[in-house]
């Protein structure tokens, strides 16, 4: 499994009994896991800690329940990037910390690359993956259909100190946007896209992963420039096979590119378990050369 060792401003410190308690900057919150399905001895002390629990409803979504002052907005850094957080609906808060082993991956192959290099970020969420590319020094397109996700996105831009730095924030449905692209033209070294499990289209339509992968992965594997560096899928579906995604991006851009392809859990490490957590799969395809 791949992780993180040094997101120094995050923690995963247990999971049990259904719920994480994570450490965020100074702020502990608990939310559920649906993979924490054991039921062990707890450090009850340790759990105290939480400023706010996110409790799900049995009839979908949730709400979060504070125990102690928990700021609006508050932010964590990693390797010189900042993010802004605040507790948001269905338990999430705005970065999926698990990442940051994929926008570590990606810094690498940019700067051993020597060349000016184009990433898309497809559903693009609050701009990890951006920001870690613009850091690396290559221009990034940054696609998301949620307008208040990339004004968060450009707002952590800003507070890294690269406001400035050659990035599109488009507003935009993912698959309109990369067809689009195919008949401008457009073509980009570096792919790196986060598919919802469940979404909708522009005109309602509703969109589920396992039925709109395939066509997804055709469209994007057609943008690629002649001598791409990485082309990045992650995916949090749990009714996803590893061994189907891995099988499908060798077959759209490994055939086409060379290269290699691998596929395997990200995970975070568990402080107070000799544990890593699984938080999703990570497909890459790479270049054998930079």
């Amino acid at each position: 499994m791949r992780t993180t060792n040094d997101f120094n401003d995050y923690e995963l410190l247990d999971v049990n009994n259904g719920n994480r308690l994570e450490r965020w900057g100074q702020v502990f919150l608990i939310r559920p896991d649906p993979q924490a399905v054991w039921s062990l001895k707890q450090n009850g002390a340790l759990w105290q800690k939480a400023d706010a629990i996110y409790h799900r409803s049995n009839s979908g979504g949730g709400q979060w329940q504070v125990l102690k002052k928990v700021p609006q907005v508050w932010s964590v850094s990693y390797r010189g990037l900042t993010f802004q957080l605040k507790p948001m609906g269905f338990k999430h808060t705005g970065l999926f910390p698990e990442q940051a082993v994929n926008w570590n991956f990606m810094q690498e192959k940019i700067k051993q690359a020597n060349r000016p290099v184009k990433i898309l970020n497809l559903f693009a969420y609050t701009g990890g993956a951006t920001l870690a590319c613009l850091k690396a020094g290559a221009a990034v397109t940054h696609v998301d259909a949620s307008k208040g996700m990339v004004l968060w996105a450009k707002e952590n831009a800003a507070v890294s100190g690269l406001a400035n730095c050659p990035v599109r924030w488009l507003v935009d449905d993912c698959v309109k946007f990369v067809q689009r692209e195919l008949r401008r033209g457009n073509r980009y070294d570096g792919i790196v896209m986060d598919p919802p499990s469940y979404g909708r289209g522009p005109n309602g339509e509703v969109r589920k992963l396992e039925q709109n992968i395939n066509e997804l992965l055709q469209l994007t594997a057609g943008i690629l420039s002649e001598d791409p560096l990485f082309f990045i899928l992650n995916s949090y579906t749990a009714g996803m096979s590893a061994t189907v995604l891995n099988f499908m991006v060798e077959q759209y851009v490994g055939k086409k590119f060379g290269g290699t392809v691998s596929t395997g859990e990200i995970g975070l490490p568990v402080t107070h378990r000799a544990l890593v957590m699984p938080c999703g799969n990570t497909t890459i395809w790479k270049t054998e050369h930079t």
